[in-house]
């Protein structure tokens, strides 16, 4: 068996795909704007890839374009294909009558239709019920090594270098963007800080909203609180969360998009970090309330919101028990070896041609 990607080109890819153990075929898969549908181009790539590397199975984790053109040359090539659906095309064919038509087209010729929750599959068939019999759920999973702590001395390199010390850390990884929270919790932190005084809160991320909330850091006078680091590769990701006392995403809907799942949430589970989370689409299967976390209702002006993170930051023996449990949970539940099984019946031998 093997696997080949078809992935566009990007800054980086050479490194990327050299530490990779399948086969990475880069490619420009538009075409230059003044030439339409652009979309075409892809459809050409994918069916050649399909003939040269004879694939058998075609997965798609982007419904427009990509979804569509993927249909098109499974129809040519005879070859099925499984679309994996991660939120954000949802919200464009609630809104686009045109899109929606195409969203249709491309789930009508799909053998299976995966989403990454069961929030986001119920959004789905609110929008598409001819289409229920064919979906599914499969969690993503965090990768095993956020399970394993990192040796104390790269934990203590990093609380010199933000000057931890003494400090309780309060941490977002996160996209800075709408629905996350941001504006609410930078008003909150002067209360949280009344109570919780020798807090830090450390901030990883970026997006279109780092301006907006780093200037709000500065307008409410939280320079010394905020330890701003930015983007960080993902493998170096696990350090911060087993650095930290506590996960705070204030995750919300907004504008009609909802979070599809967070695996940030269950990053942080993994590394038995406890949670505090808003409730968002499939938040609430990521974090249990009260047994692997504590969800709170940004959306409706949930009031508890300061009481709980302050409550979190305080009771450190209930906060460890939740990060237990959710570790626990991510052992038993949210292991690839396990989701992955849902695809057997395309994986295995012979089935995938049906």
């Amino acid at each position: 068996k093997k696997t080949v990607v078809l992935a566009p080109k990007m800054t980086g890819m050479r490194e990327w795909d050299e530490k990779q153990a399948y086969k990475i075929i880069r490619k420009n898969p538009l075409f230059p704007r003044f030439m339409w549908p652009r979309w075409i181009r892809l459809v050409w790539q994918t069916w050649r890839i399909v003939k040269k590397e004879q694939i058998e199975l075609i997965m798609v984790h982007h419904v427009l374009p990509v979804g569509y053109a993927a249909s098109i040359a499974s129809r040519f090539t005879k070859v099925p294909f499984l679309l994996f659906s991660h939120g954000t095309d949802l919200l464009a064919a609630s809104k686009s009558s045109w899109k929606k038509k195409r969203i249709a087209s491309v789930s009508k010729h799909a053998t299976k239709i995966i989403f990454n929750s069961e929030s986001l599959k119920k959004r789905y068939i609110q929008l598409f019920p001819q289409f229920e019999s064919r979906t599914l759920v499969m969690y993503p999973c965090p990768e095993q090594t956020f399970l394993e702590p990192p040796d104390m001395a790269v934990l203590e390199e990093l609380k010199n270098t933000y000057a931890l010390h003494g400090k309780q850390v309060m941490l977002t990884v996160s996209r800075f963007d709408e629905g996350k929270g941001f504006p609410h919790l930078l008003r909150m932190m002067p209360k949280i800080l009344e109570q919780v005084p020798h807090l830090v809160w450390m901030l990883i991320g970026d997006g279109p909203k780092k301006e907006y909330v780093l200037g709000q850091v500065q307008k409410n006078n939280l320079q010394n609180i905020v330890r701003y680091v930015g983007e960080v590769p993902h493998e170096e990701l696990k350090k911060f969360y087993y650095l930290a006392d506590l996960f705070v995403l204030l995750t919300h809907p907004d504008e009609g998009r909802e979070e599809g799942l967070g695996l940030v949430f269950l990053e942080a589970a993994a590394a038995a970090l406890p949670v505090v989370a808003g409730k968002s689409g499939g938040v609430a299967e990521a974090v249990l309330h009260a047994e692997t976390g504590i969800l709170v209702d940004l959306y409706h002006g949930d009031p508890s919101v300061i009481e709980n993170i302050v409550a979190m930051l305080k009771n450190r023996e209930y906060a460890e028990e939740l990060g237990q449990h959710a570790q626990q949970r991510i052992k038993t539940e949210f292991v690839w070896e396990h989701q992955v099984k849902m695809l057997d019946p395309w994986l295995s031998d012979g089935e995938s041609k049906k």
